[in-house]
């Protein structure tokens, strides 16, 4: 987001976030809807939840997006943007996805060599936790823990330092994409679905 915000002709007019119905939570990252709104706030743009069954099979999931979709075309949007960063099948699933709705894809991180991302977002002001630990790859410990330069220094090299095979997920409290802080504390650990949760409220 921040990254779009400073690229000439995109205007930023809202932000997708599935919801695990069952738990009100952020699907995987598994962040308390409270918070979420207020990093919605934060940003001072609209949120546009997206419930989610649980269980939700992949067919669910992409009827319920299509509805997302066509709200976007109604509403004069004209591209989804995606944080993805190299995974090229999910890049291209979700080019798939789009193809024929009237949305343009976007990536504006595809590529970003992401040691080099962690710690420019780093040095730029981003202030994460995490949320979500998959302890096969890291040790449970790990959750909760802040994302800093500590941090990337103390993970082991088979982990990417933007978690982006699923070796941990985040919660962003502060940054230059937000307008203030939003204050936060780690709460309980919790282990579910072979993945360790520390919990934010």
């Amino acid at each position: 987001m921040h990254i779009l915000r400073n690229t000439p002709g995109i205007e930023i007019t809202g932000l997708i976030t599935t919801i695990n119905e069952a738990f009100g939570r952020v699907a995987m990252h598994a962040v308390r809807r409270e918070l979420l709104a207020r990093q919605a706030d934060a940003t001072g743009l609209p949120l546009w939840p997206v419930a989610l069954p649980w269980p939700c099979s992949n067919e669910e999931y992409e009827r319920i997006m299509r509805g997302v979709f066509d709200r976007a075309v109604a509403d004069g949007v004209d591209a989804i943007a995606f944080g993805d960063l190299f995974l090229a099948d999910i890049r291209a699933y979700r080019e798939r996805q789009l193809q024929g709705t009237g949305l343009e894809p976007l990536f504006p991180i595809w590529g970003i060599p992401t040691d080099r991302l962690a710690s420019e977002m780093i040095a730029g002001g981003l202030r994460a936790k995490l949320t979500c630990v998959d302890p096969r790859v890291l040790p449970r410990e790990f959750a909760g823990r802040e994302f800093n330069a500590e941090l990337l220094a103390e993970l082991p090299a088979t982990v990417d330092p933007c978690g982006e095979n699923g070796e941990f997920h985040t919660f962003a409290y502060a940054g230059p994409m937000f307008s203030q802080e939003i204050p936060v504390t780690t709460g309980e650990a919790v282990e579910r679905d072979n993945f360790s949760f520390r919990d934010l409220v």
